[in-house]
């Protein structure tokens, strides 16, 4: 056997928050958009008129716990 042990020589660098916060700030704003076709596309605050987005995002609708009839 041998008595040799694994060292790693290599230390992870941590990301500056000012390389982050584009990034986060681009999910947040398309996360927003998801919830908002999924939970509030049909009716009043419809965007589109039919029922294109409301059938196309069903299931995720009641995935979610969105109430849609």
């Amino acid at each position: 056997m041998s008595d040799t042990t694994f060292a790693p020589t290599a230390i992870p660098t941590p990301i500056p928050a000012g390389e982050i916060l584009p990034w986060a700030i681009f999910a947040g704003l398309l996360l927003m958009l998801a919830i908002y076709f999924i939970g509030a596309e049909e009716g009043a605050t419809a965007l589109f008129s039919g029922s294109y987005v409301h059938e196309f995002v069903h299931d995720a609708r009641h995935l979610l716990g969105f109430p849609c009839h």
